[in-house]
């Protein structure tokens, strides 16, 4: 730590009552090493992205944390853009996850793991009362104590461990920031907007994934059939189509049949967001971008929100691209 720092009034401190709130959320985005952390004074971002064409974000509120306090510098204060600068930086997320289960944090189970007998698939019912959430005491245990602070730009991540009286203090080195922006999704020119259960959308992508297909395929239209998933792999084509039952999609708006594919591999870096959550999210633009925000339970807390933006397909030169559609498109016709 710089002498010059040691003392100063850090930038950014919180506590945190349950580590492994913290520990499962930043779980859900883990599909590379690095992290990229931003402060507000609303809470901690972290983005997570490969080459552009994916990008995970867990945005831990202030709520989440029994006190959280960030106060930029004066001169921060009066240049906003200076301010931005000094509460962004990257570390490693690989590092972050494992300091955090250092006490043996164990990793809550599929949300829907041990289903009821008469559970049937995509199309089958469940009676999921009294079940425990999947951040509940019941399937997470106590929780210990974290301590996050965060001094001055260049200086390190503290991450302090408090539980049955033992204390371990971990020092993150911070790291410039790469990447600026998000993976932007024209929200005023949206193509699709639909709400459902997490659970069916986890299925259902689970299902595609038993041919190994390199590609995944969205459609939706105004009219039957509403919204169709469809993949094509070495070991056959699949295509699973949704009706518009409100008990199964909470919210349809979709005002012109779309259809955009995706690379299956990337869609499948959200199916641990997919197996917490309660629902999801997923809005496309008129570019294609697709977006899958996922809503996780916390329980006495409220609701924490991790969201996925994926690139769509684009083929090169005599590639076909559209090679997992033939299905798609029978189906609409």
């Amino acid at each position: 730590m710089n002498p010059a720092t040691e003392n100063a009034t850090p930038l950014f401190t919180a506590v945190s009552g349950s580590v492994r709130h913290l520990f499962q959320l930043l779980k859900c985005i883990n599909f590379a090493t690095k992290a990229q952390v931003r402060i507000t004074s609303e809470g901690l971002r972290f983005t997570v992205e490969e080459s552009r064409v994916v990008q995970g974000i867990a945005f831990l509120e202030k709520s989440l944390f029994t006190t959280y306090t960030y106060t930029p510098s004066t001169s921060s204060q009066a240049n906003d853009k200076e301010a931005d600068d000094t509460a962004v930086f990257q570390i490693s997320l690989t590092a972050l996850l494992e300091t955090l289960q250092i006490f043996g944090v164990n990793e809550a189970k599929d949300r829907w793991a041990g289903r009821d007998p008469a559970y049937g698939g995509i199309t089958g019912a469940i009676d999921r009362g009294g079940r425990p959430a999947a951040f509940g005491n019941r399937a997470l245990g106590m929780s210990g104590l974290c301590r996050l602070s965060y001094t001055a730009k260049g200086e390190p991540l503290c991450v302090v461990l408090e539980e049955a009286g033992v204390t371990t203090t971990c020092e993150m080195v911070t790291y410039e920031p790469e990447y600026q922006e998000e993976i932007p999704l024209q929200r005023d020119a949206l193509n699709l907007k639909i709400i459902m259960r997490s659970n069916w959308l986890h299925d259902a992508v689970n299902e595609l994934s038993s041919t190994s297909p390199s590609r995944l395929t969205i459609a939706v239209s105004p009219s039957a059939p509403y919204l169709v998933l469809s993949s094509n792999g070495p070991l056959g084509s699949t295509t699973i189509e949704f009706s518009k039952d409100q008990q199964l999609l909470e919210t349809f708006q979709v005002p012109k049949r779309t259809v955009n594919t995706y690379k299956h591999s990337l869609i499948k870096v959200a199916t641990r967001a997919m197996s917490l959550a309660s629902k999801v999210s997923i809005r496309g633009d008129q570019q294609g971008v697709l977006s899958l925000q996922f809503m996780i339970d916390l329980e006495d807390i409220g609701v924490s929100f991790v969201d996925f933006r994926f690139v769509p397909f684009l083929p090169e030169d005599g590639e076909d691209g559209w090679e997992s559609n033939d299905d798609v498109n029978e189906a609409i016709a």
